[in-house]
């Protein structure tokens, strides 16, 4: 690696609009974000499929989905 062209590293504060928080790595030492892994809807199951106009039953007896 080249010396004096890489960033300093600290640890790091990121800090949720939901009030989760958690500590890492970064070149910054405090982190505001909108949306984490505690509230997105991905990862706390919440996720909805918007269908629109029967779209997705369509696709699934096309390819025999259950």
């Amino acid at each position: 690696m080249k010396k004096e062209i890489h960033p300093e590293y600290v640890e790091c504060t990121v800090m949720c609009a939901c009030g989760n928080s958690f500590v890492t790595i970064s070149n910054k030492q405090e982190m505001r974000i909108d949306i984490c892994n505690a509230c997105h809807p991905f990862f706390t199951g919440s996720e909805k499929i918007v269908d629109a106009a029967g779209r997705v039953e369509k696709f699934k007896r096309k390819y025999n989905l259950s």
